[in-house]
């Protein structure tokens, strides 16, 4: 019998926060006045120091740096769907290579704290945040990119 997880719709687990192109992109937004950098874009009005200017659309950086980590040792909050038994997972907060703003993410699972630390170049991909009986749904995911490791290209 085929694998029923490659026959599922793979969905955004919430729709506007990156593309699933080959490579994916987060999509954020650049605000006209100050030329900032926000995601996600809706949260473009929220400058202080341009309310109300106008945000356009833009795609992020894939790549950036670690600048801190940790595990959640403990389930998120609903909204978020956790399946049980909860199993941790690695969170980083990346400074984005070309706009210096810190966007924060989940690692993607091959990867624990035990293998991360700050400085370390990271690169976005998309996988499964969690399933049900239809679909696979897709969040950003964080994977350092370190030549040197038999994982790092993987």
């Amino acid at each position: 019998m085929a694998d029923s997880a490659a026959t599922k719709p793979r969905v955004p687990a919430v729709e506007g926060l990156f593309t699933l192109d080959d490579p994916p992109h987060l999509i954020g937004g650049r605000l006209s006045e100050t030329g900032g950098y926000c995601f996600p874009k809706d949260l473009g009005g929220s400058d202080p120091a341009a309310p109300g200017g106008d945000v356009e659309e833009v795609l992020l950086s894939r790549t950036g740096r670690i600048w801190s980590y940790t595990n959640s040792a403990y389930p998120p909050p609903p909204p978020f769907m956790v399946t049980e038994p909860y199993e941790p997972v690695a969170i980083a907060a990346v400074e984005l290579e070309e706009e210096r703003m810190v966007v924060l993410g989940q690692v993607h699972p091959d990867w624990t704290v035990a293998d991360l630390a700050v400085g370390m170049p990271v690169e976005l991909v998309i996988g499964t945040l969690y399933e049900d009986d239809d679909n696979e749904y897709l969040t950003w995911q964080w994977r350092p990119v370190d030549p040197e490791s038999p994982r790092g290209n993987s």
